[in-house]
């Protein structure tokens, strides 16, 4: 029997995992930044977290749609937490190296790339159709309570037990997760008879191309994961920049508070979600919180204004919870149960596959092209200077908002697909 009670222990084990995860993520990167001073050897990192992914998503989708999808997501927490405790223990005997950390971080996103299509296939598995938004609301939650908690709790973490305590609190954190899992039974798949014997007999290979070939006769689905596609590369390249951008005009402290803001806004979103639902036509909620969070990013760069940017990062994080939910609503209802690992794993692997260029150009961009153009002796300072400010920072203020405006663009030319925007209608519920 699909009960909220079953998954509100699963979901628990995973958001005290989530929140671990981004402890060691926060300390990890006061690590590697005040030992090489490189904003390079930062973005590394990035780099290292999102090549896996590419690699091993397919194939975990259809491992989650021929597995036991709880033993996907024991394995996943499993290996991450073993990464992260490997680390601790070079870390305490001295041996730490930032090439450690890289190798580290990217088997944790190699195990992470096996429980994210299990988690995202088992929610319909585990709540009733009535129960999926706010079972999605509460995943959101989670990635706010990521976003809110470490900043604040990580820094005085590192001041009392340090780096390597903070990656045994990730570990332990690991370990609720895998028991909280270990104690449930997940109910028994009702699935389409045919998608599931077509899964079974395939190969590892022909199972990920049964999963294209299952969008491809979709458009509309294949059109939404797209979309996501190139709005993740947008929004790949202005992370990498945006700690750079903030400090390039105020303090630590107060980029710390923008990105509490950021945290809370994210918060209110997945409590609105978890208690009121979502809207009714959430293809339109997606394009319409798209186009708003591209003035948002625009208007971060538009002005060195602690204000301006504080609001933008807001209003950008409150519809970020929006348009994912609605986006995990609309492909769990309309895709088979038994091809969902697969779909997932597809969309994962799309919103990775641009995310390495978008690390490896974001950097010389702003520092070779945008930052140079807006000095005060810039190509750019006496035209475009005049409006947005010059000197350091404001070459990528600049880009921001350039990205800002492809941004609110992709909604409006996504809106000219038909088949984009009446998913919804032409595609009948699986679930």
């Amino acid at each position: 029997m699909k009960t909220m009670r079953l998954f509100h222990i699963i979901w628990f084990g995973q958001t005290i995992s989530v929140i671990g995860s981004g402890l060691s993520s926060f300390a990890l990167d006061v690590w590697i930044y005040q030992k090489t001073g490189s904003v390079t050897q930062f973005a590394i990192a990035f780099l290292f977290g999102s090549i896996p992914p590419l690699l091993i998503t397919p194939f975990a989708g259809a491992l989650a749609d021929r597995w036991n999808r709880r033993y996907c997501m024991m394995i996943g927490d499993c290996g991450a937490g073993v990464a992260m405790l490997a680390i601790a223990i070079l870390l305490f005997v001295g041996k730490l190296e930032v090439w450690h950390v890289y190798i580290a971080v990217a088997v944790s996103s190699a195990f992470g790339s096996l429980q994210w299509p299990a988690y995202n296939a088992a929610i319909p598995q585990l709540v009733a159709k009535e129960n999926l938004t706010r079972a999605n609301g509460l995943t959101e939650l989670a990635d706010a309570l990521k976003m809110l908690i470490p900043p604040i709790l990580g820094g005085a973490l590192l001041v009392t037990i340090q780096l390597q305590g903070v990656l045994l609190v990730d570990f332990i954190t690991f370990l609720v997760s895998i028991i909280t899992l270990s104690i449930v039974r997940f109910p028994p798949r009702i699935s389409n008879s045919a998608a599931e014997d077509e899964g079974k007999k395939e190969s590892m290979f022909a199972s990920f191309t049964y999963g294209l070939k299952y969008l491809k006769s979709r458009p509309g689905l294949l059109g939404l994961i797209c979309f996501f596609a190139i709005a993740n590369f947008f929004l790949s390249m202005i992370s990498v920049l945006l700690t750079p951008l903030i400090l390039s005009f105020t303090s630590p402290a107060m980029l710390g508070t923008i990105l509490f803001i950021d945290g809370i806004g994210m918060l209110l979103s997945t409590l609105l979600i978890s208690t009121r639902g979502l809207p009714s036509q959430q293809i339109n909620t997606i394009l319409g919180f798209q186009l708003l969070g591209g003035l948002c990013i625009a208007a971060t760069g538009f002005r060195a204004s602690v204000p301006l940017v504080a609001v933008a990062a807001f209003l950008f994080a409150f519809g970020s919870p929006i348009v994912n939910c609605c986006s995990q609503a609309i492909l769990q209802r309309k895709v088979d149960p038994e091809v969902q690992g697969r779909v997932f794993a597809i969309e994962g692997m799309m919103s990775h596959v641009l995310q390495p260029i978008a690390y490896v150009i974001a950097g010389p961009l702003a520092d070779r092209v945008f930052e140079p153009l807006m000095m005060t002796d810039g190509a750019l300072a006496a035209t475009i200077g005049r409006v947005m400010g010059v000197g350091p920072g404001r070459g990528i203020g600049l880009f921001f908002t350039i990205v800002g405006g492809l941004s609110m663009l992709l909604p409006l030319l996504a809106y000219q697909y038909p088949r984009l925007r009446f998913v919804e209608v032409e595609l009948i519920d699986q679930i």
